[in-house]
């Protein structure tokens, strides 16, 4: 009987103990049965709020999870300059793709391209004339190797010079397509370093006049122009 105030409760029972003194127990049955259910219904109806206050209190149980979203712990993949000199080392231009500086593969195979020309042509007539060459030193006999013996008169000292000729540039050939190699090894290597250095935006250079008084001579003074790098 929740909803009842102490106060009424005494009044109440007064009324009981009269109905009783006037042997009216019915109407006190009555009563007390309706006060009975008054309070049934009202704690019939404060147990769903207990329950949910109940249940919104307890725990979670282990097997309750919550969605968290996890960091990404995925980091950026870094440029790696060792990787752009080993792709360059294996094939030329390898690693210019690598450092995406697509432009630049067909000026190093057109350098080679060059340069496989010109070894094919040196050896060429390096060839020709050292057998002319050694055909007129040795004094052999029989048809010459070549027309070249005959072009120059079957001169030694000719052929001799023309040989060393083409001999030195076949040589220069061989080492302008060694530099050629390393040029693009290490224009890689360079490539991928600038890739990673950030330069700020805020880097500037500024140029400007610059004067300087002379202490032993106020009237005059030094002249000049300032340079200023801002980082």
């Amino acid at each position: 009987m929740n909803n009842i105030l102490k106060s009424d409760l005494v009044s109440i029972t007064k009324v009981l103990v009269s109905l009783l003194k006037k042997q009216k127990p019915l109407f006190a049955l009555s009563i007390c049965i309706f006060l009975f259910a008054d309070g049934a219904f009202a704690q019939q109806d404060t147990v769903p709020a207990q329950k949910e206050t109940i249940d919104r209190s307890m725990p979670l149980k282990k097997t309750d999870t919550v969605a968290v979203a996890e960091p990404d712990t995925a980091t950026k993949q870094v440029h790696s300059p060792k990787k752009a000199t080993y792709y360059s080392m294996a094939l030329p231009g390898l690693g210019q793709a690598y450092n995406k500086k697509y432009w630049k593969i067909p000026i190093i195979y057109a350098g080679f391209g060059t340069l496989a020309y010109f070894i094919k042509r040196n050896t060429d007539d390096y060839r020709t004339f050292k057998a002319a060459y050694t055909y007129v030193l040795e004094e052999q006999t029989g048809e010459p190797p070549n027309e070249m013996v005959a072009r120059y008169d079957s001169d030694i000292e000719k052929l001799r010079t023309i040989k060393d000729y083409y001999r030195r540039n076949l040589e220069l050939s061989y080492i302008l397509t060694g530099a050629l190699y390393i040029l693009q090894v290490l224009d890689a290597t360079v490539d991928a370093h600038f890739i990673n250095f950030d330069v700020s935006e805020d880097l500037t250079l500024e140029v400007g006049p610059y004067v300087a008084p002379m202490p032993q001579a106020p009237v005059h003074a030094s002249k000049g122009i300032t340079l200023r790098l801002k980082l």
